[in-house]
Protein backbone atom coordinates (compact mmCIF):
# COMPACT_ATOMS: atom_id res chain seq x y z
CA UNK A 1 0.00 0.00 0.00
CA UNK A 2 1.32 3.44 -0.88
CA UNK A 3 1.83 5.91 1.96
CA UNK A 4 -0.79 8.23 0.51
CA UNK A 5 -3.34 5.40 0.57
CA UNK A 6 -2.35 4.52 4.14
CA UNK A 7 -2.82 8.12 5.31
CA UNK A 8 -6.13 8.35 3.47
CA UNK A 9 -7.23 5.11 5.16
CA UNK A 10 -6.39 6.58 8.57
CA UNK A 11 -8.60 9.55 7.75
CA UNK A 12 -11.42 7.39 6.38
CA UNK A 13 -11.55 5.14 9.41
CA UNK A 14 -10.88 7.96 11.91
CA UNK A 15 -8.22 5.73 13.44
CA UNK A 16 -5.69 8.55 13.98
CA UNK A 17 -1.93 8.14 14.02
CA UNK A 18 1.43 9.33 15.33
CA UNK A 19 4.44 10.48 13.30
CA UNK A 20 7.97 10.87 14.66
CA UNK A 21 10.03 13.76 13.25
CA UNK A 22 13.79 13.22 13.41
CA UNK A 23 16.40 15.87 12.64
CA UNK A 24 19.42 14.47 10.70
CA UNK A 25 21.65 16.87 12.67
CA UNK A 26 20.56 15.25 15.94
CA UNK A 27 20.83 11.53 15.24
CA UNK A 28 23.61 10.85 17.71
CA UNK A 29 23.43 10.41 21.44
CA UNK A 30 22.16 8.07 24.09
CA UNK A 31 18.50 8.55 23.24
CA UNK A 32 18.68 7.60 19.54
CA UNK A 33 17.96 3.89 20.04
CA UNK A 34 15.12 4.78 22.41
CA UNK A 35 13.56 7.03 19.77
CA UNK A 36 13.86 4.35 17.12
CA UNK A 37 12.31 1.72 19.38
CA UNK A 38 9.51 4.20 20.12
CA UNK A 39 8.92 4.68 16.38
CA UNK A 40 8.90 0.91 15.85
CA UNK A 41 6.06 0.50 18.33
CA UNK A 42 3.99 3.64 17.82
CA UNK A 43 4.76 5.62 14.64
CA UNK A 44 3.00 5.31 11.30
CA UNK A 45 6.13 6.62 9.64
CA UNK A 46 9.27 8.68 10.34
CA UNK A 47 9.74 12.19 9.00
CA UNK A 48 13.41 12.93 8.41
CA UNK A 49 14.37 16.61 8.21
CA UNK A 50 13.99 19.97 9.89
CA UNK A 51 14.23 23.73 9.45
CA UNK A 52 17.93 23.91 10.40
CA UNK A 53 19.15 20.71 8.75
CA UNK A 54 22.74 21.27 7.60
CA UNK A 55 23.99 17.79 6.87
CA UNK A 56 23.09 15.89 3.75
CA UNK A 57 21.20 12.77 4.73
CA UNK A 58 23.36 9.65 4.63
CA UNK A 59 22.28 6.32 3.17
CA UNK A 60 23.43 4.59 6.36
CA UNK A 61 21.12 6.82 8.41
CA UNK A 62 18.07 5.86 6.40
CA UNK A 63 19.04 2.18 6.45
CA UNK A 64 19.50 2.20 10.24
CA UNK A 65 16.13 3.87 10.79
CA UNK A 66 14.34 1.44 8.50
CA UNK A 67 16.15 -1.65 9.81
CA UNK A 68 15.28 -0.89 13.44
CA UNK A 69 11.76 0.49 13.00
CA UNK A 70 10.46 -1.29 9.92
CA UNK A 71 8.56 1.93 9.16
CA UNK A 72 8.58 4.13 6.03
CA UNK A 73 11.14 6.95 6.02
CA UNK A 74 9.66 10.15 4.62
CA UNK A 75 11.79 13.18 3.74
CA UNK A 76 10.74 16.50 5.28
CA UNK A 77 13.10 18.73 3.29
CA UNK A 78 14.42 22.08 4.47
CA UNK A 79 16.17 22.61 1.16
CA UNK A 80 16.08 21.38 -2.41
CA UNK A 81 19.30 19.44 -1.79
CA UNK A 82 17.73 17.32 0.95
CA UNK A 83 16.54 14.65 -1.47
CA UNK A 84 17.73 11.09 -1.00
CA UNK A 85 16.76 8.15 -3.24
CA UNK A 86 16.90 5.60 -0.42
CA UNK A 87 13.95 7.10 1.46
CA UNK A 88 10.44 5.83 0.82
CA UNK A 89 8.64 9.11 0.16
CA UNK A 90 8.98 12.88 0.27
CA UNK A 91 6.62 15.59 1.44
CA UNK A 92 6.65 17.95 -1.54
CA UNK A 93 5.98 21.02 0.55
CA UNK A 94 4.62 24.35 -0.63
CA UNK A 95 4.62 27.01 2.10
CA UNK A 96 1.20 28.51 1.44
CA UNK A 97 1.09 30.55 4.65
CA UNK A 98 3.97 32.73 3.43
CA UNK A 99 4.60 34.87 0.37
CA UNK A 100 8.24 34.00 -0.17
CA UNK A 101 8.37 32.61 -3.74
CA UNK A 102 11.39 30.46 -2.91
CA UNK A 103 9.29 28.36 -0.54
CA UNK A 104 6.11 28.52 -2.59
CA UNK A 105 7.66 27.12 -5.75
CA UNK A 106 11.34 28.10 -6.18
CA UNK A 107 13.01 25.33 -4.20
CA UNK A 108 10.45 22.85 -5.50
CA UNK A 109 11.50 23.56 -9.10
CA UNK A 110 15.15 23.10 -8.12
CA UNK A 111 14.44 19.80 -6.38
CA UNK A 112 12.28 18.31 -9.14
CA UNK A 113 15.12 16.98 -11.40
CA UNK A 114 16.63 15.14 -8.42
CA UNK A 115 13.30 13.66 -7.35
CA UNK A 116 12.52 12.57 -10.90
CA UNK A 117 15.55 10.28 -10.87
CA UNK A 118 14.35 8.41 -7.78
CA UNK A 119 11.54 6.03 -6.91
CA UNK A 120 10.33 8.28 -4.09
CA UNK A 121 6.60 8.49 -3.55
CA UNK A 122 5.84 12.19 -3.91
CA UNK A 123 3.21 13.60 -1.54
CA UNK A 124 2.15 17.12 -2.62
CA UNK A 125 1.58 18.92 0.67
CA UNK A 126 0.14 22.28 1.70
CA UNK A 127 2.51 23.48 4.41
CA UNK A 128 0.97 26.11 6.67
CA UNK A 129 2.82 27.71 9.56
CA UNK A 130 0.63 28.88 12.44
CA UNK A 131 2.02 31.41 14.91
CA UNK A 132 1.30 30.31 18.48
CA UNK A 133 3.80 32.35 20.47
CA UNK A 134 7.44 33.29 20.08
CA UNK A 135 8.96 33.24 16.56
CA UNK A 136 10.21 29.83 15.44
CA UNK A 137 13.17 28.66 13.40
CA UNK A 138 10.89 27.93 10.43
CA UNK A 139 9.67 31.54 10.36
CA UNK A 140 13.22 32.88 10.47
CA UNK A 141 14.61 30.53 7.82
CA UNK A 142 11.72 31.05 5.38
CA UNK A 143 11.41 34.78 6.12
CA UNK A 144 7.63 34.46 6.20
CA UNK A 145 4.83 35.43 8.55
CA UNK A 146 2.72 32.57 9.93
CA UNK A 147 -1.06 32.53 10.07
CA UNK A 148 -2.14 34.03 13.43
CA UNK A 149 -3.45 31.39 15.82
CA UNK A 150 -6.41 33.63 16.70
CA UNK A 151 -7.51 33.77 13.04
CA UNK A 152 -8.69 30.22 12.29
CA UNK A 153 -10.61 31.40 9.24
CA UNK A 154 -7.31 32.38 7.56
CA UNK A 155 -5.86 28.93 8.20
CA UNK A 156 -9.04 27.36 6.79
CA UNK A 157 -9.08 29.41 3.59
CA UNK A 158 -5.35 28.83 3.10
CA UNK A 159 -5.81 25.08 3.49
CA UNK A 160 -8.77 25.13 1.11
CA UNK A 161 -6.68 27.01 -1.45
CA UNK A 162 -4.13 24.19 -1.21
CA UNK A 163 -6.84 21.63 -1.81
CA UNK A 164 -8.06 23.55 -4.86
CA UNK A 165 -4.46 23.68 -6.09
CA UNK A 166 -4.41 19.88 -6.08
CA UNK A 167 -2.41 19.08 -2.96
CA UNK A 168 -2.84 15.64 -1.37
CA UNK A 169 -2.18 16.53 2.29
CA UNK A 170 -2.48 19.50 4.63
CA UNK A 171 0.22 20.02 7.24
CA UNK A 172 -0.38 22.69 9.90
CA UNK A 173 2.81 23.35 11.84
CA UNK A 174 3.48 25.57 14.85
CA UNK A 175 7.18 25.01 14.10
CA UNK A 176 10.07 23.35 15.87
CA UNK A 177 10.38 24.58 19.43
CA UNK A 178 6.99 26.28 19.34
CA UNK A 179 5.87 27.72 22.66
CA UNK A 180 2.35 26.32 22.27
CA UNK A 181 0.59 23.82 19.99
CA UNK A 182 -1.92 24.86 17.36
CA UNK A 183 -5.27 25.57 19.07
CA UNK A 184 -8.05 23.03 18.49
CA UNK A 185 -10.22 25.88 17.17
CA UNK A 186 -7.86 26.29 14.22
CA UNK A 187 -7.77 22.55 13.55
CA UNK A 188 -11.57 22.33 13.76
CA UNK A 189 -12.15 25.12 11.25
CA UNK A 190 -9.65 23.66 8.80
CA UNK A 191 -11.30 20.23 9.18
CA UNK A 192 -14.78 21.68 8.60
CA UNK A 193 -13.72 23.42 5.39
CA UNK A 194 -11.42 20.87 3.76
CA UNK A 195 -11.44 17.18 2.91
CA UNK A 196 -7.72 16.28 2.75
CA UNK A 197 -5.90 14.29 5.44
CA UNK A 198 -4.76 16.71 8.13
CA UNK A 199 -1.35 16.57 9.86
CA UNK A 200 -0.61 18.73 12.91
CA UNK A 201 2.81 19.35 14.43
CA UNK A 202 4.78 21.71 16.64
CA UNK A 203 4.58 22.42 20.35
CA UNK A 204 2.66 19.25 21.25
CA UNK A 205 4.03 18.17 24.62
CA UNK A 206 1.06 16.83 26.59
CA UNK A 207 -1.39 14.00 25.96
CA UNK A 208 -4.46 16.09 26.77
CA UNK A 209 -3.41 18.77 24.26
CA UNK A 210 -2.79 16.09 21.63
CA UNK A 211 -6.18 14.54 22.36
CA UNK A 212 -7.90 17.90 21.91
CA UNK A 213 -6.21 18.37 18.54
CA UNK A 214 -7.26 14.90 17.39
CA UNK A 215 -10.84 15.45 18.56
CA UNK A 216 -10.88 18.71 16.58
CA UNK A 217 -10.20 16.78 13.39
CA UNK A 218 -6.49 16.02 12.99
CA UNK A 219 -5.62 12.66 11.46
CA UNK A 220 -1.93 12.55 12.37
CA UNK A 221 0.02 14.15 15.23
CA UNK A 222 3.74 14.90 14.77
CA UNK A 223 6.19 14.97 17.67
CA UNK A 224 9.94 15.48 17.46
CA UNK A 225 11.89 17.44 20.07
CA UNK A 226 9.67 15.99 22.78
CA UNK A 227 11.28 12.58 22.42
CA UNK A 228 14.65 14.14 23.20
CA UNK A 229 13.45 16.40 26.02
CA UNK A 230 10.75 14.32 27.70
CA UNK A 231 10.36 10.78 26.30
CA UNK A 232 7.80 9.82 28.95
CA UNK A 233 5.45 12.53 27.70
CA UNK A 234 5.89 11.24 24.15
CA UNK A 235 4.94 7.75 25.30
CA UNK A 236 1.87 9.17 27.06
CA UNK A 237 0.76 10.77 23.79
CA UNK A 238 1.41 7.57 21.84
CA UNK A 239 -0.54 5.45 24.31
CA UNK A 240 -3.43 7.90 24.26
CA UNK A 241 -3.66 7.59 20.48
CA UNK A 242 -3.26 3.81 20.55
CA UNK A 243 -5.85 3.24 23.29
CA UNK A 244 -8.49 5.84 22.50
CA UNK A 245 -8.46 6.28 18.73
CA UNK A 246 -9.79 3.01 17.38
CA UNK A 247 -10.94 2.67 13.74
CA UNK A 248 -14.54 3.72 13.11
CA UNK A 249 -15.91 1.83 10.07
Amino acid sequence: MSLQKRITEIQRTQSKGLVLLMDPDKLEGVHLKQRLEFAKEFAEFILLGGSMTHELIERETIKEIRDITGKPVVLFPADSMHVHPDADAILFLSLLSGRNPEYLVGKQVTATPFIQKTDLEVLPTSYILVGTGRPTTAEYITQTTPVPANKPEIAATTALAGEYLGKSLTYLDAGSGAENPIPPEVVKMVRQNTSLPLIIGGGIREADKAEGILEAGADLIVIGNLMEENPDAGIDIALMIKENSLPQD
